[in-house]
């Protein structure tokens, strides 16, 4: 350890090109203007403070929406908005509006306590919060001191305190005036953090005094809040925007401000409770003791909360930092589960869900929903978005819903927006009325979507469909099938779907928590439920790689395609594709159809293994021998990740001894590293910051934690190596 401390440079050096700016680490004093002798400066104003946890480099901006970031300190913050909501079927008078306990004041609270790592896009924007904050509890702010960079008017920190900061001065003391100081030490300290982005480094909530509404009301502050113009700052969409807005611009003059006159209750009444999450009595504690738990054995767990305007807790969104890794390795293609949100559930569950290297779902990340608007979607899409540093995944997989649709496109504008195939054509069978239980109809429906290989097949085999079964005027397929690209496989062969979305007769994908959440579930036992699935769902991981590791498939044929995956994939994965190496005997009679240079496309004939055994399917199989280039028209490997019988006997046929590089993908293999640890930047750490000497040695750690993992060897010199540090 001494050593390592006597070559800071040298680790910095290792770990990439890292170039500190002074202004963010603190302030320099011969560049700033200072305006106020009373300034206190600290020497070391980082821009990290505890084990407070935010994002900023890879985010996204949302200012419509509260999202609010918290590291450990979960209890002044997030306990508040939740008991408060926990609270509506006690009163039902409908008053849930947030309940502070500064100074025993019992009010409605629209503009939580200020915390520290609050960000806003301006300084006016920061003023007016805090102004806001004050004018609800019952105090006026000044400015006690702000400073601007030498030789410019362009602010660059300020201290906004108590009116009752301070004492008079000598020069007062003898005044008539009312003495209205009292020393009184609440405050926060603005710090302009980039060129756009002013935080909240300090805070101080307590006051030494009793507050005066009345007086605060006519005071300089509040009466400039009501004379300014009154604005709201919609949300913006730009994906490449790089920093979380932790709290909404504020709304000047809400409902019942600046009337003392109005009644509270008539207030709480005219809330529409459809616009906030739906808590019953104990939910809000069983979300705040779930959150706390889970942050004692992770911190890299994350949750965002996003609030109305009325303060109350619209939606909620939680990851923790096994699903941020996972992300790295998996997030190509991602399915977005809106099974309880869409049929009602007890518990408005979404759920993130992707698919490991053994072909498991896994979770990464889950949200509760007040409801299935443009806006919550975005919000929604934005904070997942924003948690996976700003990576979108390259296929998205949905159920049909035009809403959903749209924030997709805002959000993920490059991803592949597909719908997920199984649920289409069980929505076609419940919206054709008496047909749902012909089975001619599920028949002709079944050979129509996963038979046809080509668009124009397709096309007329629809046609031919909804005549025959006189459904040619059916309003709702006619939607669907205007939106068919989104859906039909013809028209995906060109979209990676890594096996997410089935397309083959009878399959389809079960929902991460299926069989474990029903209609009735209540949040107490969803929570329950959803650690023992996490539970059950890593330890079949981990027994998967454990036999993977040390067992050995037995092979089905002499094929060197089948013994060299055998060696590189997980046994799950190797399984399917065995199936396709097992069917190359059903494929015969291979015929060159045209040639273009090294581009060869050939037909080859495959008889039909089950029914009857004389149907004879042709399929297109496109082959350039310069890059050792194979692609059916069945399109297996786009579609489930690896290539079908069709392809594999072109291999054969063009005696290409070994599967192509380009055809074994990493994220079926078994000997791949996969540390589910998030990789936050590693190349750019900050050696003075305290939360990214975690950050970084908690990853170098599992490193050697994984190593360990390999035999029991490797073990031994991990434990070793531990013991000797």
């Amino acid at each position: 350890m001494e050593e390592g401390s006597q070559n800071s440079e040298q680790l910095l050096e290792d770990e990439g090109d890292l170039e500190l700016e002074g202004s963010d680490l603190g302030i320099d004093g011969n560049d700033l203007d200072i305006e106020s002798n009373d300034l206190d400066l600290e020497s070391n104003d980082l821009d990290f403070e505890g084990n407070e946890l935010e994002i900023e480099s890879d985010g996204l901006e949302i200012e419509g929406n509260v999202l609010e970031i918290e590291g450990n300190d979960l209890e002044n913050d997030c306990k508040q908005i939740l008991n408060s909501e926990g609270n509506d079927h006690e009163n039902d008078s409908g008053d849930g509006t947030l309940v502070g306990s500064q100074n025993d004041i019992s009010k409605g609270n629209t503009y939580p306590p200020p915390v520290v790592g609050l960000e806003f896009e301006s300084y006016d924007d920061a003023y007016n919060f805090y102004n806001c904050y004050a004018k609800e509890l019952g105090f006026a702010i000044r400015v006690k001191s702000s400073w601007t960079k030498r030789n410019s008017k362009e602010k660059r920190g300020a201290v906004l305190c108590c009116n009752c900061e301070g004492f008079k001065s000598v020069k007062e003391a003898n005044s008539r005036r009312k003495e209205t100081r009292t020393g009184c030490l609440a405050m926060i300290r603005l710090r302009l953090v980039e060129s756009d982005r002013w935080r909240v480094d300090e805070v101080k909530l307590e006051h030494n005094h009793l507050f005066d509404p009345e007086r605060a009301q006519n005071s300089k502050s509040h009466k400039k809040m009501e004379a300014g113009n009154k604005r709201k700052v919609e949300p913006t969409v730009d994906v490449e925007v790089r920093t979380i807005k932790l709290y909404r611009t504020p709304v000047v003059d809400l409902v019942g401000y600046g009337n003392s006159d109005t009644n509270e209750a008539e207030i709480s009444i005219n809330v529409d409770r459809s616009k906030r999450l739906k808590l019953r009595k104990g939910d809000a504690q069983v979300i705040y003791n779930y959150f706390s738990r889970v942050q004692l054995t992770d911190p890299n767990f994350v949750y965002l909360m996003d609030l109305n305007d009325e303060g109350y807790l619209r939606n909620v969104f939680w990851l923790d930092s096994r699903s941020r890794a996972a992300y790295g390795c998996f997030g190509d293609v991602v399915q977005f589960d809106t099974t309880c949100l869409s049929n009602k559930y007890e518990v408005p569950l979404i759920a993130f869900v992707a698919v490991n290297h053994h072909g498991q779902s896994i979770l990464l990340g889950c949200g509760l929903l007040a409801d299935d608007t443009f806006e919550t979607y975005i919000w929604l899409f934005r904070a997942w978005l924003t948690c996976m540093l700003g990576r979108p995944p390259q296929t998205i997989i949905t159920d049909q819903c035009k809403v959903m649709q749209s924030a997709i496109a805002e959000v993920f504008p490059r991803a592949h927006h597909r719908l997920c195939l199984s649920h289409v054509t069980q929505s076609i069978l419940e919206n054709s009325g008496e047909l749902q239980d012909s089975g001619a109809f599920q028949m002709v429906l079944n050979m129509t979507i996963y038979d046809c290989v080509k668009v124009d097949e397709f096309e007329q085999a629809w046609d031919a469909m909804v005549q025959r079964f006189g459904i040619a005027n059916h309003e709702w397929l006619q939607t669907l099938y205007e939106d068919r690209d989104r859906w039909a496989p013809v028209y995906s062969k060109d979209t990676f779907f890594a096996g997410m979305s089935t397309f083959r007769k009878g399959e389809s994908m079960r929902p991460f928590l299926d069989g474990y959440v029903h209609q009735q579930t209540s949040l107490k036992e969803f929570f329950d439920i959803y650690e023992l699935v996490l539970q059950k769902k890593h330890r079949k991981e981990a027994l998967d790689d454990f036999e993977t590791r040390d067992s050995s498939l037995m092979m089905k044929t002499q094929c060197y395609y089948e013994l060299q995956l055998s060696k590189l994939y997980t046994n799950e994965i190797f399984k399917k594709f065995q199936d396709e190496v097992v069917m190359m005997s059903s494929c015969f009679s291979i015929a060159q159809a045209h040639a273009n240079g090294p581009i060869v496309t050939y037909i080859i004939k495959e008889r039909e293994v089950e029914g009857n055994l004389t149907n004879v399917r042709n399929f297109e199989v496109m082959y350039d021998k310069t890059g050792a280039e194979v692609r059916c028209i069945c399109n297996c490997f786009n579609f489930n990740g690896y290539l079908c019988r069709h392809a594999l006997c072109i291999l054969n046929y063009n005696a290409v001894e070994e599967i192509p590089f380009q055809y074994i993908l990493s994220r079926w293999r078994k000997d791949f590293k996969r540390l589910y640890v998030p990789d936050l930047g590693s190349n750019n750490f900050d050696v003075t910051n305290p939360v990214q000497w975690f950050d970084h040695l908690y990853r170098r750690a599992m490193q050697v934690v994984g190593e360990g993992m390999i035999s029991q060897d490797h073990y031994m010199v991990a434990w070793q190596s531990f013991k000797n540090l």
